[in-house]
């Protein structure tokens, strides 16, 4: 196993891109591209002591999509996970730990082609939703954010999936996902290699048995933030019942950043529409805080 893990040097980078959820209601724009300013608002960059590297300014969003129409934003969202893909590439190669503060569940795509680029690399996919939806178990494709685990794996059009001819970005048999409490998203993954603990189960000795091991150079962590239970945070686009508190999510987050080869994190879909006096999102920043310190 060629495990290259950068020295815990943490850099912040702003991943806004809202281009993968559908719109909240007639008129307006999903608000999670505001997340990244209310974690700092939150004190997140100093309280980690974190290098800042900005932020990537996603493609314009467009509104406008019906069935048969292929992914929403798709062609801009590729376009994004090129470039999210090169900033992550500068971050590691300059030894730093990206850790990127979206947006949607669609920024993965940058990372994971980065990773891509840099040898085999595994999954840990920390979520309430399976977001594996593709045209092998559904009548269309439509957000991304729903199907951003379906893409890396290399399921859907070549423009998302292949890029730089690089698919899959990551092996079915490289995955982990974590925190999926409905019982239609677990039946997604029934005819795939992906292994998965369901609900509020934490495993990190089944974790380490998939991400630890001689074929990969490490993995990646993705974290949306509606894999905390919406008693505990409700500021999501599909908020549902039966998630994580705050101290199983540290809990499981410190496990997952323990573990030899982890390169980087991202969180997603807190909603700072949803958050009007931003405690939410100081929750949030002290999950992160408590994980990554």
């Amino acid at each position: 196993m060629s495990i290259i893990t950068p020295d815990r040097d943490l850099t912040l980078l702003d991943a806004p891109s809202n281009l993968g959820l559908r719109p909240p209601a007639p008129g307006t724009v999903p608000g999670c591209y505001k997340a990244p300013w209310a974690l700092r608002n939150a004190g997140l960059v100093q309280r980690l002591d974190a290098k800042d590297a900005g932020a990537l300014v996603p493609p314009r969003y467009v509104a406008t999509w019906k069935p048969g129409d292929g992914v929403r934003n798709g062609p801009a969202i590729a376009a994004y996970a090129r470039r999210l893909s090169g900033k992550v590439t500068e971050i590691r190669a300059a030894g730093g730990f990206p850790v990127l503060l979206g947006g949607d569940c669609s920024i993965l795509l940058g990372p994971a082609v980065a990773l891509r680029k840099a040898g085999r690399y595994g999954l840990a996919y920390v979520d309430a939703h399976s977001d594996f939806r593709h045209l092998g178990n559904s009548p269309h494709v439509g957000s991304a954010a729903g199907e951003d685990l379906a893409l890396v794996t290399g399921r859907g059009d070549d423009y998302l999936t292949d890029i730089d001819g690089l698919r899959p970005y990551v092996r079915d048999e490289d995955v982990i996902v974590l925190g999926v409490r409905d019982e239609e998203d677990l039946r997604d993954f029934s005819d795939s290699g992906v292994a998965f603990i369901p609900g509020t189960d934490i495993d990190l000795d089944r974790a380490k048995e998939v991400l630890v091991r001689d074929e990969l150079d490490g993995f990646w962590i993705h974290v949306d933030a509606d894999v905390l239970d919406p008693s505990v945070l409700p500021a999501v686009d599909s908020p549902t019942p039966g998630g994580l508190d705050a101290a199983q999510l540290t809990e499981l987050l410190r496990g997952l950043l323990a573990l030899p080869g982890a390169a980087g994190l991202e969180v997603t879909i807190l909603d700072p529409d949803l958050d009007e006096d931003g405690s939410q999102a100081a929750l949030l920043a002290d999950i992160l805080v408590q994980a990554l310190a």
